[in-house]
């Protein structure tokens, strides 16, 4: 494993890209699990350097990606409101909903706010108690602990302004999702560093035995990416499925204890509709009934907001690997960072914006990457 001294070496790279060229007897198919992981990659063209040996397929890492429209839809219809304050971190701004974005909503004269913590629309709410303060809840389980923490907070403090729009969702049941479609291709896993850093890797445990797939806990920097990618592939070649870290500067078996004890006070889990995938059975986070006045679907009653994915977009196939970006007939044309159809083009970490600003415009020449 690699400790941050000999991320120093500047040699380590190519050593790396050797041992995995020359561990591989076949070409392997990995995914990983990281929107973050997803633009390392692609920006530094690993799946292109190492193409022969594997083929890597983007997942559904990108938590802003994966929120459905229907659940856009429902944050402008409230950020639209003149007795809300809607705030949320900024990478949801610009993602398109049926109509319009946050943006849009800000620049038409809602009150839309940019906060870095979900605590700091704790203190608006608190300063604001003529209004309705409504907290985008977005995430996989990396945000889920502070996120449970500002509604802890809000009930300590009896602010009864304060309220959240939950949309989280937890990666290992849509791994599971992706393992038992039909058409799935994954032989191996890259699981994301940072959510491992709060909840483990014992999660997946059962499914790397059940499914006979190995997954890695890897990091963010091009070496962690290359040193999970050939651990992968060395389980692959010796015919082993077992969970391996090597992320081993952040991440424990075990997790980060008191953060998972706080998401389990405050959520519980629910099912969980995903951008053009659909409902996948317990794979979201919901507040519990004690914390039901924070609920901002309950409290301003937003079952009416129903929405459709538009047909042009394939997030769903870009989101589990069905497709590259480039095979979409949208991508790059009707789809473009500047007029979205989907908020993987538009995300920070997205796939579709990754191969849009890093020049992958096109099936490459001599095939797929």
């Amino acid at each position: 494993m690699r400790y941050l001294s000999e991320y120093r070496d500047p040699d380590l790279a190519r050593r790396l890209v050797d041992r995995i060229r020359d561990t591989a007897t076949r070409r392997w198919t990995l995914m990983e699990v990281c929107g973050g992981q997803t633009h390392t990659i692609v920006k530094q063209g690993i799946d292109e350097v190492l193409s022969e040996a594997v083929e890597m397929i983007h997942g559904p890492g990108c938590p802003v990606c994966v929120t459905p429209l229907e659940q856009i839809d429902r944050a402008l219809h409230l950020a639209s409101r003149p007795d809300v304050i809607f705030t949320s971190f900024g990478d949801m701004l610009r993602v398109p909903g049926s109509e319009c974005d946050l943006l849009q909503v800000k620049a038409r004269g809602g009150e839309v706010r940019i906060v870095y913590s979900p605590l700091d629309a704790v203190e608006i709410a608190r300063a604001h108690p003529d209004r309705e303060v409504v907290f985008f809840a977005v995430g996989f389980e990396t945000t889920a602990p502070a996120n449970a923490m500002a509604v802890w907070r809000a009930r300590q403090l009896g602010l009864d302004n304060f309220s959240v729009l939950v949309s989280h969702v937890t990666v290992p049941p849509a791994m599971v999702a992706i393992l038992e479609d039909p058409s799935c291709r994954v032989q191996g896993f890259l699981a994301a560093g940072h959510v491992c850093t709060i909840m483990g890797w014992t999660e997946y445990e059962p499914l790397a035995d059940r499914y006979g797939v190995p997954i890695v806990v890897t990091g963010f920097e091009p070496l962690d990416i290359l040193e999970g990618m050939w651990m992968a592939v060395q389980q692959l070649e010796e015919g082993r499925h077992e969970v391996e870290n090597q992320y081993v500067r952040s991440v424990r078996r075990e997790g980060n204890r008191p953060a998972q004890d706080l998401v389990a006070r405050v959520f519980r889990a629910v099912d969980r509709g995903w951008r053009g995938i659909g409902t996948i059975p317990a794979s979201g986070l919901g507040l519990r009934e004690e914390f039901a006045a924070f609920d901002a679907e309950l409290k301003f009653d937003l079952g009416h907001v129903r929405a459709e994915e538009p047909v042009a977009c394939r997030a769903g196939d870009v989101l589990r690997g069905q497709i590259k970006p480039f095979e979409c007939s949208a991508f790059g044309t009707e789809c473009t960072p500047e007029r979205p159809l989907g908020a993987p083009m538009v995300s920070a970490e997205g796939a579709c914006a990754a191969y849009f600003n890093f020049g992958r415009l096109r099936q490459p020449v001599g095939g797929a990457v």
